[in-house]
């Protein structure tokens, strides 16, 4: 059997204003949460738990609410016509006066029940002077002192039942019923007036529990939707991460081959340059297709590593002792570039830090190729096992090639590169220097 929270038999309506703290809340329930297997009707319900909106003039009673006034208002009524229907006992007692007015101001008092809801308080003091009175109006006492504690705490209810009480146990002490003995009276007087005090207590902490029941799987709702928005900016990142890390060196590669074929055929055009050769354009077609191809295939490895959701890569990842190929790549395109490994073994350096050390050699690179085209470029990967590894890229600064020469990026690698750094222990450094640019990461290699 499934055992469900209380609450959700109230999450198939929207939340109105809180009965108990007076705040404006909207229920936003996370998919899939299961719910309860029947559904209580609207209507069923109290009218504070019914989910009315605020933007009512008033709180409406429910059907329940209307069946439950007309109920304790036919109670109350009925006490005023069984006295009516003789004299009390304790008639010689009281001023004829009050058998007068009695039955007037039991009706008022009965018919103030109706306004219960909205003025407990100032009802249940209408209700105590016509209980002075009269002991026809003991019924709309008992539905004022329930009403009372149903509505409000425990510090104004009690008060209001000991209001009642005192005076009740005072008179039937000193007129007891002929026959009765005045301690069964006190007795009866007494649970007269506590039972209904305690029920009441006991109908306004069940609500507040249900509504604090309520109120948490609302908050819980909210923090679920929190957390996906999260997860979703978090993936978006790391998409966007990828793709950077894996398309932009690709990318750079084609877009200098293709722009030094577009240089070279308007030279020849104009006359300040030999035509190309069929030799010259196979092999920049050549490296075109093929970092085109590898480019296409990384991008399917990351598009199946993101479907997968794993927070690690599922198939091989670039490591240190790809990095030769990285600057193959990289001199294939005329990129000037010096390349310095002294980090043996690489057996016992994470492939993550391995991925990363490639990753800042693969943005080095790109961003050279980028802001400074035909610069040298110098790269060195250096570390040992307990001392930690760093990779160096750095070229000069090119002030005087055009901007409108550059290959558009991004702008998010360095940042990406942060994140993957931080990720792994690591601190990454980057900035011009004495005419140099320099990219600089440490990462820890355990011992």
């Amino acid at each position: 059997m499934q055992v469900v929270p209380l609450s959700m038999v109230y999450s198939r309506w929207p939340v109105g204003q809180d009965y108990w703290s007076g705040g404006d809340r909207a229920a936003s329930y996370p998919r899939g949460m299961p719910t309860h297997p029947f559904h209580a009707p609207r209507w069923l319900l109290p009218a504070e738990l019914a989910g009315l909106s605020v933007d009512e003039p008033r709180r409406r009673r429910t059907v329940r609410d209307w069946a439950a006034d007309t109920a304790l208002f036919l109670v109350a009524l009925s006490f005023m016509v069984v006295n009516a229907e003789e004299k009390p006992y304790y008639a010689g007692t009281v001023p004829e006066w009050f058998h007068t007015v009695d039955p007037f101001v039991t009706l008022a008092a009965c018919l103030a029940l109706w306004l219960r809801r909205r003025h407990p308080v100032a009802v249940a003091g209408f209700v105590f002077v016509a209980y002075l009175i009269g002991d026809s109006a003991s019924g709309a006492a008992l539905v004022a002192v329930l009403t009372v504690a149903v509505h409000r705490g425990w510090l104004v209810s009690v008060p209001v039942a000991l209001a009642f009480l005192v005076p009740s146990l005072w008179f039937s002490f000193a007129n007891p019923p002929p026959g009765v003995p005045w301690q069964a009276m006190s007795a009866i007087v007494f649970l007269m007036f506590v039972v209904p005090l305690v029920w009441g207590m006991a109908v306004r902490s069940r609500r507040q529990v249900v509504a604090g029941l309520r109120r948490d799987a609302e908050w819980t709702a909210r923090d679920h939707e929190h957390r996906l928005a999260d997860a979703r900016r978090a993936e978006r990142a790391r998409i966007a991460r990828e793709m950077h890390d894996t398309l932009a060196h690709r990318i750079s590669l084609i877009s200098v081959h293709a722009g030094a074929l577009a240089y070279r055929t308007a030279q020849a055009e104009a006359g300040a340059g030999r035509p190309l050769e069929a030799g010259d354009v196979g092999a920049a077609i050549d490296v075109i297709h093929g970092n085109a191809r590898r480019a296409l295939v990384e991008l399917g490895d990351v598009l199946e590593v993101l479907r997968a959701g794993e927070e690690e890569p599922a198939g091989p990842q670039p490591r240190i002792a790809d990095i030769d190929r990285l600057v193959a790549d990289a001199e294939a395109v005329g990129q000037r570039v010096s390349m310095t490994v002294e980090c043996e073994p690489t057996e016992t350096l994470r492939a993550a830090v391995q991925r990363t050390v490639y990753r800042t050699v693969q943005e080095g690179l790109t961003n050279a190729r980028k802001h400074a085209p035909g610069a040298k470029v110098e790269v060195r990967v250096a570390g040992a096992p307990g001392e930690g590894v760093v990779a160096t890229v750095s070229n000069p600064l090119a002030p005087g090639s055009a901007p409108g020469n550059a290959i558009p990026g991004a702008g998010v690698g360095l940042a990406g590169l942060a994140e993957r750094v931080a990720l792994d222990g690591g601190t990454l450094e980057h900035g011009a220097e004495r005419g140099c640019f320099r990219l600089v990461t440490r990462l820890p290699w355990p011992a």
